[in-house]
């Protein structure tokens, strides 16, 4: 994914952007720094901010795009998407094509001492769509605008393609986190369009043989996180927009939003990972901007995942990195350091400082136990 030549850094494009959401990502870059995780580490950066995706008319999305597809390793700020059908639209959408995407992971998983909504304790990742679906679909209106006779349409689509990228990564997803591949689309109402996604389902059910499968119907999927069906870790496999929905619900039942990274990737034909691209799954929070009390762990977490793709080429070093900025992480929520979100009183900074003496502590005892994580 990343080049893996004697002597190449490891590179990450960095993709700055708006409001709050650039602050979170100044303060987890922190993270990234070489000295810290002891690895020779490059940060290419793009500004992503609304003022410059306007004064550059998306120039810089596909810049950006174009280096996600050559270094196969991104870390992207919150972005603010305007409203106008005239303004630049969503760099979103333009980066998850321009790296042929297919697929965004979202894992909900228990932070330490905080307490889980519906008695929630195992881990819940979602997998969707990255494109395609209702949020690709074309749009018009036939009649008189604003009359009882007024019709809207809507043509959306999917690939069997995407369809399958998702069922393939939610059963290998599951089989290394040993859990049960659960849910599904509406494909009794919509058997075609729907239903080619649970026709998908079923094909890497039957390839995997040894990863429990359990389909059932978006809406029973809903009633079932909140009556006991997260009895086991589970990976949920969805559309497009059902799986926007789902990681908005799954997220907070786990204490916040910003409490898990989201990760978009891309595939080759045997569905090796070419990119991946790590954000936090939140907005840019305007209302929170300047006031250092925004929690940055999304942001955090979404370093350790850039980490630990990047270890498919770079080895024990960036496994090791990502190793440690996880658990330190997740350590620092479970020692009472958290933001008010989380029922704390620390602000970003403090969190963010609290994190890297923890990964700094962690890489020095390993370092001096001659092992790796």
């Amino acid at each position: 994914m990343v080049a893996d030549m004697a002597g190449d850094p490891l590179r990450i494009a960095v993709l700055e952007g708006d409001e709050t959401g650039q602050e979170l990502l100044d303060q987890a870059v922190r993270l990234l720094d070489p000295e810290l995780l002891r690895l020779d580490l490059e940060l290419w950066r793009f500004d992503l901010s609304l003022e410059n995706r306007r004064a550059t008319s998306n120039e810089i999305v596909g810049d950006a795009a174009a280096a996600m597809r050559d270094l196969g390793l991104g870390l992207k700020a919150a972005t603010i998407t305007p409203e106008g059908a005239d303004d630049v639209g969503s760099p979103n959408r333009i980066l998850r094509e321009g790296v042929s995407g297919k697929v965004i992971v979202r894992t909900g998983r228990r932070l330490p001492g905080v307490s889980p909504v519906a008695g929630v304790h195992y881990p819940i990742s979602i997998v969707r769509m990255a494109v395609e679906d209702a949020y690709g679909a074309e749009q018009w209106r036939d009649g008189e605008p604003g009359s009882p006779s007024e019709v809207a349409y809507r043509t959306d689509r999917v690939t069997r393609s995407t369809c399958r990228a998702v069922a393939e990564y939610a059963f290998a997803t599951a089989m290394k986190m040993n859990a049960r591949v659960y849910g599904g689309p509406k494909w009794t109402v919509s058997p075609v369009y729907e239903g080619m996604l649970k026709e998908e389902l079923d094909r890497a059910a039957a390839v995997h043989p040894d990863v429990a499968y359990q389909p059932v119907l978006i809406d029973a999927t809903y009633a079932g996180l909140m009556s006991g069906a997260a009895d086991a870790p589970l990976v949920i496999p969805a559309l497009n927009r059902d799986g926007d929905c789902l990681s908005d619900l799954v997220l907070p039942m786990f204490g916040s939003i910003a409490g898990a990274e989201s990760v978009l990737l891309a595939f080759d034909e045997s569905y090796n990972t070419t990119v991946a691209m790590a954000e936090a799954p939140h907005g840019t929070a305007p209302a929170l901007q300047g006031k250092d009390v925004a929690n940055p762990l999304a942001m955090i977490l979404a370093c350790g995942a850039v980490m630990r793709h990047a270890a498919d080429r770079h080895g024990p070093g960036a496994e090791q990195a990502s190793r440690a900025i996880y658990e330190s992480a997740l350590e620092t929520v479970g020692s009472g350091t958290r933001t008010p979100d989380l029922g704390g009183h620390a602000g970003t900074t403090e969190f963010t400082d609290a994190v890297i003496e923890r990964v700094r502590t962690k890489l020095d005892v390993w370092s001096s136990l001659g092992s790796a994580a």
